[in-house]
């Protein structure tokens, strides 16, 4: 898995302020055939999923466009897919993160492993981890 955080971005970059202790916001994951993406993004940043699935897809040049009524972002080249999305509470005092919910957009998102996933991230080292 390859965990992408845009929260440190947003927060250095535009609100130019420190990155508070609780961060609130959505992720989805995206597949292609080498790796899993967990893209994280606050909620200040990115209102709906779909916005978060078009900044990745700028990141890394990938073509994808948005449906007529701009709730769904597609990404063009077949070698990609979006598994799902949901919402996260990450607690910095309390090293806690809770990953929840899902996207109206692209649906749940896979709660196989992506706990164990996260636990091998240094970001989250000695946080308590929950997927409901």
């Amino acid at each position: 898995m390859i965990f992408v955080d845009y929260t440190p971005f947003y927060y250095s970059s535009i609100a130019k302020t420190d990155i508070p202790a609780i961060t609130t916001g959505k992720f989805v994951q995206i597949r292609n055939e080498n790796a899993l993406y967990v893209v994280f993004s606050p909620k200040e940043l990115t209102k709906y999923h779909a916005n978060i699935v078009e900044r990745f897809c700028m990141d890394k040049v990938i073509e994808g466009s948005y449906n007529a009524k701009k709730e769904v972002y597609t990404i063009l080249d077949k070698a990609w897919k979006i598994v799902g999305g949901g919402r996260f509470e990450r607690d910095g005092n309390k090293k806690a993160i809770k990953l929840y919910g899902d996207s109206m957009a692209y649906g749940k998102f896979e709660k196989a492993g992506i706990r164990k996933s996260l636990e091998a991230l240094p970001e989250f080292s000695g946080y308590s981890i929950s997927v409901e």
